[in-house]
């Protein structure tokens, strides 16, 4: 996909880490010129206290053969969001790729614990960080993207529309990311007059920094936490979602996908691209058919 997205302008909120710096450098590798926003730069943390910063996902754009801008950005805070806008909009003139990709609520889910046990100021906080974002960044995005016809608004979530049908352990953590896939449809709705869409996009099993850190592996030792877990082999890496949204966004005809919830493996068989081992896990299709089912875990035939 090298240079397909040349001249093309994204702006990934939640870029610091995880899915969000591997879709920013993923949109850098075909071309775009991505502004990369967060909380934490190499100076200044977030509550989430990690290393990972937008000033190194920026580099990594650039690395990769786009051009990165690190901006540090408060998605709650629609100042914040008006001005990185007018920012892109006086350096660029345009935008043609949002990545709605905020989260930061791993700490505040409390897994498996009813709605009125669980801490009540950590869910509303939950939910503040993963709809309240992304609704202030569409809202201040939106009037500078469907200036041009073809803009494009991916929504990461967890899960898709029929996949979160059965409840996913935690109130807050479900309706958060319900809502977003929700947020996809809607926004689809009234961008298709402007010649724009939007579709909600899941990960399978990440193997992001902080699922690593979980397992105490690094990612080329990863394999070492099947151990404890072997149906960690069906993992994923950042990289595949990020060639999944470089996909859509170099699709001329991405409208046919407007609307939906979207996985990374089903992109990956639709547009032929492959995780960077070379493979296309099919973690869905894995879930329902060996973990739901209670079988023992093998990957073979779903990687």
């Amino acid at each position: 996909m090298a240079g397909r997205l040349s001249g093309k302008v994204a702006l990934v909120a939640g870029a610091t880490r995880g899915a969000g710096r591997a879709i920013a450098v993923q949109l850098g590798a075909a071309g775009a010129s991505v502004y990369a926003t967060g909380r934490t730069t190499r100076t200044q943390r977030s509550e989430m206290n990690r290393p990972e910063n937008i000033d190194e996902t920026a580099e990594l754009v650039t690395v990769a053969g786009g051009e990165g801008v690190a901006v540090r950005v408060d998605h709650l805070d629609p100042e914040q969001v008006k001005a990185l806008m007018e920012r892109i909009e006086r350096e660029r003139g345009r935008l043609d790729i949002l990545v709605n990709d905020v989260w930061g609520g791993d700490p505040l889910t409390q897994w498996d614990t009813p709605l009125w046990q669980h801490s009540l100021s950590n869910g509303l906080r939950l939910l503040r960080l993963a709809i309240d974002t992304h609704i202030i960044t569409s809202h201040c995005a939106l009037p500078l993207l469907i200036r041009q016809p073809g803009g494009l608004v991916v929504e990461i979530t967890d899960g898709t529309a029929e996949g979160n049908a059965a409840y996913r352990g935690s109130f807050f953590y479900d309706l958060a990311k319900i809502s977003v896939i929700r947020m996809a449809l809607a926004q689809a709705e009234e961008l298709r007059p402007y010649g724009a869409t939007a579709v909600a996009l899941t990960p399978g099993w990440l193997r992001s920094e902080a699922m690593l850190d979980r397992f105490g592996v690094t990612e080329d030792t990863w394999r070492e936490a099947l151990a404890s877990d072997p149906h960690f082999a069906m993992s994923e890496t950042p990289t595949y979602v990020g060639r999944a949204v470089a996909a859509l966004a170099s699709d001329p005809d991405v409208t046919r996908w407007a609307g939906q919830s979207l996985s990374s493996a089903q992109l990956a068989h639709a547009y032929g691209f492959t995780d960077s081992d070379g493979n296309r896990p099919d973690w869905p299709r894995y879930h329902d058919e060996v973990l739901a089912a209670g079988k023992p875990a093998n990957p073979i035939g779903y990687r």
